[in-house]
């Protein structure tokens, strides 16, 4: 595995390294010496899919705002395209308040991992797209939240800006920072 650092301060996009033969490939998705290699203490506590049937939908931005529940991600395109963005939500990270978002399908195999304290977010680009998270909490209805998609805080580039949403994620407030 390849982690390339990106903008936000300890997010990293994850490539894969493929070994090809007349087979196809075969690579690592997933290992805990390496994440450990670059500085990611990670435990995975549960594994969640999103399907998502049209193109334009979006989910988000979600985060679970708890010092033992909060949700670090391993985020992977397994069906389709989307535009993910995360947000840096860690009051004392040199990057607190701002956003990235990076293209992810199932063709590249590419990850992006978000830490603990960071809003995620997705924007579906094809029709029948599947995201497959690795997710360092367990899910706690009462300690979820979100910020509104659309927030001018962020000003977030969403590909459209007439996306479909969740009546939930339709009724999230602006962030108060």
């Amino acid at each position: 595995m390849i982690f390339e650092k990106i903008t936000l301060n300890d997010a990293y996009l994850i490539k894969l390294e493929k070994n090809y033969d007349e087979r196809g490939f075969f690579a690592r998705s997933f290992c805990l010496d390496e994440f450990k290699k670059n500085g990611i203490n990670i435990s995975i506590k549960q594994c969640n899919i999103s399907f998502n049937t049209k193109t334009n939908t979006l989910r988000g931005m979600h985060y679970q705002d708890d010092d033992e529940y909060g949700e670090g991600k391993i985020i992977r395109c397994t069906r389709g395209k989307i535009y993910d963005v995360i947000i840096d939500l860690r009051k004392e990270s040199p990057t607190y308040l701002q956003w990235q978002g990076i293209s992810l399908d199932a063709a590249t195999h590419n990850a992006l991992y978000a830490p603990k304290g960071f809003a995620h977010g997705f924007q579906t680009l094809t029709e029948n797209t599947e995201v497959y998270y690795h997710m360092t909490a367990i899910y706690k209805p009462e300690l979820s939240s979100g910020i509104r998609w659309d927030d001018p805080i962020f000003n977030i580039q969403w590909p459209n800006s007439s996306p479909i949403l969740s009546e939930k994620d339709a009724s999230y407030s602006n962030y108060q920072p």
